[in-house]
């Protein structure tokens, strides 16, 4: 009879074992994966402002103007908010001449979600893209 009493004791400490080590390990998983989010978020904006600098590029060595350029961007642009688009062109519309360069920049910001990593990285996080292409 005390032998089962004493397993049963035993049990009932595992499982307030158990309850502590998942108190202990549930924030720490939570912000591995509300990191891993925040990355996902930055990671994926930086894809599409390097597609846009790259779209503007192919755009402007064509013929078009800054302004017909940078339309073309922000219509390219997703879930991108269109205020945080910051474009640069060089060289100017009037000094461009075929075969030198056109550098097309795009720098966006991206706000975190999480106050958390707002102590660790800059927020908003500034990403920036850039492309050149010879004029044809």
């Amino acid at each position: 009879m005390t032998r089962l009493a004493g397993l049963r004791g035993f049990i009932r400490r595992e499982r307030g074992q158990a309850l502590v080590e998942m108190a202990l390990v549930i924030p720490v998983l939570l912000l591995l994966l509300v990191g891993i989010c925040e990355f996902g978020r930055i990671l994926g904006a930086y894809m599409v402002i390097n597609n846009l600098a790259r779209e503007g590029a192919r755009y402007g060595v064509v013929g078009h103007n800054d302004l017909e350029i940078e339309n073309q961007i922000l219509s390219e642009r997703t879930w991108l908010d269109e205020e945080r688009i910051v474009v640069y062109i060089n060289p100017a519309f009037v000094d461009r001449r075929k075969g030198e360069p056109l550098d097309i920049q795009v720098d966006y910001s991206v706000d975190l979600m999480t106050p958390v990593f707002s102590h660790i990285l800059p927020n908003p996080v500034p990403i920036s893209a850039k492309c050149d292409m010879r004029i044809e």
